[in-house]
């Protein structure tokens, strides 16, 4: 089953059912209004939004055509929105990067931190920076939305409590990282409004695609309508969803409809930019620039700048499963 938020005027959007394809979309208001709402009573909604799922894919309801352009983030306000470091070989290669420490680097137990998640992002809303030179960085990630886990929890609680999957831009700004982590408690001003691709799917719905509470597919990346990464986001990944969550209720309950997301797609590779048509590529640029400085003695692939455009999405069978985060730069 696959869901949406669309923009009705209300902070929360309006909760719709899409079909398999994502083509069209049916309101899911006699269920549900919003998705927190479907998500804080899941037992009795998910059958009932599954059924209108299978009645629209059946023809049974004509429904209407899917626009991700009128797409909210699926959920425009969180709880909580939690970011882990999934992927070892992200922190081998930014470990060098001004303000990074050796010791952070961890395969023990996951590194996360807090992001805001009082105003998360559309696909389709401009990245505003106040300053060109902010060294503005996308990470393209792997996020699930959950219900409630209790501290303490075990690694099958936590399997267990994964309601929702999908794709995200953290974004950064590089240039800020330092003060944030010498001079406060962590990121906070490098580390403005997360970005979400405008569908959310159900675990059961992905196949194949969902196992190991991993999701096996590439995460496509462009830059300007350049290829810039394929990183397959079930490769490489050390800690998966059920050790990021365990790691997040160490100490702390968690609520339902907190946002986990999996870190920066990344896998062990030996490339640089440009790559060809079936490289892995990045799935950051500050990945690409470390990279480079250890092959060329600089770095040579810009921050990106006012006037770009990044496009992230997970792909399988040259199909965007989750949407495309589609994200234009601007001055604000």
């Amino acid at each position: 089953m696959k869901l949406a938020t669309l923009r009705n005027g209300r902070p929360d959007g309006q909760l719709v059912v899409l079909s398999a394809d994502a083509s069209r979309y049916v309101s899911a208001g006699r269920i549900a209004p919003t998705l927190q709402a479907a998500l804080d009573d899941w037992e009795a909604h998910e059958p009932a939004l599954s059924a209108l799922a299978t009645q629209l894919d059946a023809g049974a309801i004509a429904g209407q055509p899917f626009d991700a352009a009128l797409a909210l983030a699926p959920l425009p306000r969180a709880y909580q929105w939690i970011d882990g470091a999934g992927y070892l070989s992200h922190l081998e290669r930014v470990r060098s990067l001004k303000g990074s420490k050796d010791e952070e680097l961890q395969s023990t137990r996951p590194l996360l931190y807090q992001g805001g998640s009082d105003s998360l992002s559309a696909p389709t809303d401009q990245i505003r920076i106040t300053d060109p030179d902010l060294a503005l960085d996308f990470e393209a990630e792997v996020a699930v939305i959950i219900a409630a886990v209790p501290m303490g929890a075990s690694r099958e609680q936590a399997a267990a409590a994964i309601r929702l999957v999908t794709v995200c831009n953290d974004v950064s700004l590089r240039r800020l990282v330092v003060d944030d982590l010498q001079n406060g408690f962590g990121f906070f001003h490098a580390k403005p409004s997360t970005s979400f691709a405008p569908v959310v799917a159900t675990p059961a719905s992905l196949g194949a695609a969902w196992r190991d509470n991993r999701l096996h597919l590439p995460l496509r990346i462009e830059v300007n309508g350049t290829l810039y990464g394929q990183p397959n986001a079930g490769t490489d990944m050390h800690f998966d969803f059920a050790d990021l969550i365990v790691e997040a209720a160490r100490t702390r309950n968690l609520a339902t409809g907190t946002i986990i997301g999996g870190g920066t797609v990344s896998n062990r590779h030996d490339e640089s930019l440009p790559i060809k048509r079936d490289g892995i590529g990045f799935a950051c640029i500050a990945e690409a620039r470390t990279v480079e400085k250890l092959k060329y003695g600089r770095a040579r692939t810009p921050f990106l700048k006012p006037g770009d455009t990044v496009r992230i999405g997970a792909v399988a069978a040259e199909k965007s499963i989750f949407g495309d985060i589609v994200q234009q730069v601007v001055l604000a």
